[in-house]
């Protein structure tokens, strides 16, 4: 079985007391068969950061953004477009719009998630979308920068049914993390058995959002499992099938040769 994280903060982890460096944290994930992560820049520097403690392996793909929450730190987009256009960066992101947060730089915020459309679009790169409390800005920016065209996924959906057939329509991709394990969820727990099954990512969001039954902890990788043993029992189908589906949804978006998702050894 080959299942993906498609999203998690590998430099955000606990390496002095849990994990002893990456190559332990890609074991554990292997040992649950998670064979691929997506780690997710939240500023440009990180970004630097994130590439110098990762290195160049097979396991890990990168992406490149700068998160709402983070736009106090300078960067401009000339900068973000050269490091996105890197190799081994398959996407944008994570960008979007935070209002829970953050409300006094909302025209700043709305200006970053479109230009991280823009570039995505002229690398044909997909953009992955954080949201809180901004849900209709979110997808109208979306619509206005056609940002269908490059692709996408709203990443760590909490949002309703309604929201995501509007995304579907997009053409976006609909990623659920830990959250859709806990109990007060049912409503995202609805919106995942909405989402039809060749739209769907799992995620840790890691080191964040830990799924039962290790909420309260530090999240990893291999934690992707629980996520997709979960949705495949809300989805009604085996979690190999899950695993199949998702990890198939992920090489489209991401544009991931069919030889990278495939179990060696």
């Amino acid at each position: 079985m080959f299942l993906v994280d498609s999203h998690c903060h590998l430099d955000g982890l606990n390496y002095d007391t849990l994990h002893r460096d990456v190559a332990d944290v890609v074991a554990k994930a292997k040992a649950r068969d998670v064979h691929l992560m997506l780690a997710v820049a939240t500023t440009l520097a990180g970004f630097r950061k994130m590439t110098e403690l990762i290195g160049r392996r097979g396991e890990v793909l990168m992406s490149c953004g700068v998160h709402p929450l983070n736009l106090d730190e300078p960067y401009d987009f000339a900068e973000l477009r050269s490091l996105a256009a890197g190799d081994n960066v398959v996407a944008l992101g994570e960008t979007g719009l935070d209002y829970f947060y953050q409300q006094d730089n909302k025209a700043e915020q709305q200006t970053a998630l479109r230009e991280h459309i823009r570039i995505g679009r002229a690398l044909n790169k997909p953009v992955i979308v954080h949201t809180r409390s901004a849900r209709d800005d979110t997808l109208a920016i979306l619509h206005e920068e056609q940002a269908g065209e490059c692709g996408g996924v709203l990443h760590c959906f909490t949002e309703d049914t309604a929201t995501a057939r509007i995304l579907l329509d997009l053409g976006f991709y609909i990623s659920f993390s830990g959250i859709v394990t806990f109990r007060n969820a049912e409503a995202l727990r609805e919106a995942a058995r909405y989402v039809p099954l060749d739209r769907l990512l799992v995620e840790t969001d890691s080191p964040y959002l830990a799924p039962v039954p290790y909420r309260g902890k530090e999240n990893q990788p291999a934690y992707v499992r629980d996520v997709a043993d979960f949705m495949a029992g809300l989805k009604g189908v085996t979690v190999e099938a899950l695993a199949q589906a998702t990890t198939a949804n992920f090489g489209r978006l991401f544009h991931v040769d069919a030889e990278r998702l495939a179990v060696r050894g």
